[in-house]
C-alpha cells in the first residue's frame, strides 16, 4: 500500500517535467533524417561554443574518455552524455537488484522509470559539475573578473550555470533524436566525436609532440597520410624495411593503429551480421512468413558505454581524492596516485582503461611486467563481466526481454510455427535463446572493446570508441532499412512497434 502511494505521489511530479513531445502518428523517413541532421549540426555547433569566463589553464577531467563520453573540452557541452549514462547506470542497478520495485512491462511503471531517470539526469548534471569546480578543474578567468569588476566567485557561478545548461541541452537533444529522428542522440554524439578523431588522424598536418623523427629530431605530423609521406620521403624505403624501420613504422608511423582500426571494423561488422533467426508465420494470412533475429550483439553496444561511464566516474572520484588537500584518504597510495589525468599506481591504476599499445611496454609505461599483466587481466574482467551485467539489465529495462518480445510478436499477429499462438508459448521459445545470446554477446563485445584498446586506433579514437561507432552506424543503417520497408508496407509498422 505504501509503495503504491509513493508511485501515485511521484507520478504527477514526473508528468510535469519538461519533455520533448512525442510525435502523433507516423513520422516520414525524410522528416526523421532532417531531424537527425539538425540535431547533429546543433551538437557540432555547441561543441564549438567556449565557456565564458573559463581559464585556459583549466583541466578536462574526462579527457581520457572523450570518445565515449562525447562532448568537447572547454565547450558548452563539456559534460557530454556523462550525466545521462550515469543516471541510467544507477537506475538499472537499483531496478535490477529490486531495490526499486518496478514492473517495466507495465506502461505506468515504465513512465515512472523514465521520469525518475530524467530527474536523476538533472541531479547528475549538478553533481558532476560541482566537484570539477570545487577541485579546481574548471577555473575562473581572474583577468576577466578584474576587467568586469566582479568577484571570481561570480565568474565561477556563471561557468557552473553554463555547464548545467549544456548538460540539459544534451538531454533534450538526445530525447528529440530518439523520438523524431533515427537512432538515439547518445549514439549520434559518439559517432560525431569518433568520426572527427578519425578524420584528424588521417589528414591532420599539425605536428605531433609525441612522435619524433628518428633522424632529424623534428616532430612528425599527426595525420597518417602526411606522416607516411614524411617518413617515406625523408627516411627512404631501404631504412623503413629494416628491423628498426619496421618497428618505427608500426609504433611511430601508425601502421599498428591502422591494422587495429581495420580489424575492429571487420570484426564488428561480422558480429553484427551474426544472428539466430526464429521463424515466424502469420496466423491469419497464409504464406505470410518472417523471421525474428536474435543478434549476437543483442543488447547493442550500450552496455560498453555504461561500463566505460562507470570506470570514468570511478576515475573521477580517484582524481578528486588525490588532488584534494582536504582528504587524507586521497593521498593514500592504495587508492591511487595520478600524474595529470592518468593513474600511475594503486587501485585506480589497475581499473583504468588501456588506451594505446605503448601502455603495455614496461620501459615506456614505467611499470613492472607483472603490474602491466595484472592491469590487463583486471581490465579484461571488468569489461567482460560489466558488459554481461549491463546487457542483462538493459534488455529488461528496454523491452527486449523474452516476455516483451513475445507480446510484440503476439500483437503483430505472428506466431512460431509448431507452437500455440499465445504469449506463454512464444516466451518459452524466446527464453531458450535471448538470455544465453545476451550473455555471450555481452562477453564478446566486452572482450573486443578491451582488446581493441591494446592495438590503438587512427587518431587516438580509442578501440572502444571505434567499436561503438561502427556498431552504432551499422544499427542506424539497419534502422534506415526497416524504415524504408515500413514506408513501402505500412502494415508492418505494428510489428516494428510503430503506430
Amino acid at each position: 500500500m505504501g509503495e503504491i502511494g509513493i508511485k501515485d505521489r511521484l507520478e504527477p511530479f514526473f508528468n510535469r517535467l519538461p519533455a520533448v513531445k512525442r510525435p502523433v502518428g507516423h513520422v516520414h523517413l525524410k522528416n526523421k533524417l532532417v531531424w537527425t541532421l539538425g540535431i547533429l549540426v546543433l551538437y557540432l555547433a555547441l561543441s564549438n561554443v567556449p565557456l565564458f569566463g573559463l581559464n585556459p589553464d583549466s583541466r578536462d577531467l574526462f579527457e581520457m574518455y572523450r570518445t565515449v563520453m562525447a562532448g568537447e573540452s572547454g565547450s558548452l557541452i563539456l559534460l557530454g552524455i556523462g550525466p545521462i549514462v550515469t543516471a541510467s547506470i544507477i537506475l538499472q542497478l537499483f531496478v535490477g537488484a529490486d531495490i526499486i520495485k518496478l514492473n517495466l512491462s507495465d506502461p505506468k511503471d515504465q513512465a515512472i522509470f523514465q521520469g525518475a531517470q530524467k530527474t536523476l539526469v538533472f541531479v547528475m548534471i549538478a553533481l558532476t559539475t560541482l566537484p570539477q569546480i570545487m577541485a579546481g578543474y574548471l577555473l575562473p578567468d581572474l583577468e576577466l573578473a578584474s576587467r568586469l569588476g566582479v568577484s571570481p566567485t561570480v565568474i565561477t557561478a556563471i561557468i557552473f550555470i553554463q555547464v548545467c545548461i549544456g548538460g540539459v541541452l544534451i538531454l533534450f537533444m538526445d530525447e528529440t533524436a530518439s523520438k523524431w529522428g533515427i537512432g538515439s542522440g547518445v549514439g549520434l554524439f559518439i559517432v560525431a566525436g569518433v568520426a572527427g578523431a578519425l578524420v584528424r588522424g588521417i589528414f591532420h598536418w599539425a605536428s605531433d609532440p609525441f612522435t619524433i623523427h628518428p633522424f632529424t629530431g623534428e616532430m612528425l605530423p599527426i595525420g597518417l597520410i602526411p606522416r607516411w609521406y614524411e617518413i617515406f620521403t625523408t627516411m627512404g624505403f631501404d631504412w623503413v624495411l629494416t628491423g628498426d624501420g619496421l618497428i618505427f613504422l608500426m609504433m611511430g608511423g601508425g601502421l599498428l593503429a591502422l591494422i587495429g582500426t581495420i580489424l575492429v571494423f571487420a570484426i564488428v561488422v561480422y558480429a553484427e551480421s551474426t544472428r539466430i533467426e526464429i521463424p515466424l508465420a502469420h496466423s491469419a494470412v497464409r504464406g505470410a512468413r518472417g523471421r525474428f533475429p536474435v543478434k549476437l550483439i543483442y543488447a547493442s553496444v550500450l552496455p560498453i558505454i555504461l561500463v566505460m561511464a562507470l570506470i570514468a566516474n570511478l576515475q573521477m572520484v580517484g582524481m578528486l581524492l588525490w588532488y584534494s588537500d582536504l582528504s587524507i584518504v586521497g593521498h593514500n597510495s592504495l587508492i591511487g596516485a595520478y600524474e595529470g589525468n592518468t593513474a600511475i599506481s594503486g587501485i585506480m591504476y589497475y581499473i583504468s582503461p588501456i588506451n594505446s599499445p605503448t601502455e603495455l611496454i614496461p620501459s615506456v609505461a614505467m611499470h613492472l611486467p607483472w603490474q602491466i599483466a595484472l592491469r590487463i587481466i583486471v581490465y579484461l574482467v571488468i569489461m567482460i563481466l560489466g558488459s554481461i551485467v549491463f546487457a542483462l539489465f538493459w534488455i529488461d529495462t528496454s523491452g527486449m526481454d523474452p516476455r516483451s518480445v513475445a507480446e510484440q510478436i503476439q500483437r503483430s499477429g505472428m506466431q512460431i510455427p509448431g507452437f500455440r499462438q499465445n504469449i506463454a508459448s512464444i516466451e518459452k521459445v524466446m527464453n531458450r535463446y535471448i538470455p544465453k545470446v545476451t550473455i555471450i554477446g555481452g562477453a564478446f563485445i566486452g572482450a573486443l572493446a578491451a582488446l581493441a584498446s591494446f592495438t590503438g586506433t587512427i587518431g587516438q579514437a580509442g578501440g572502444t570508441g571505434l567499436l561503438l561507432t561502427v556498431s552504432i552506424v551499422y544499427g542506424m543503417y539497419e534502422q534506415l532499412a526497416s524504415q524504408q520497408i515500413m514506408e513501402m508496407h505500412p502494415m508492418l509498422r505494428g510489428f516494428f512497434g510503430e503506430k
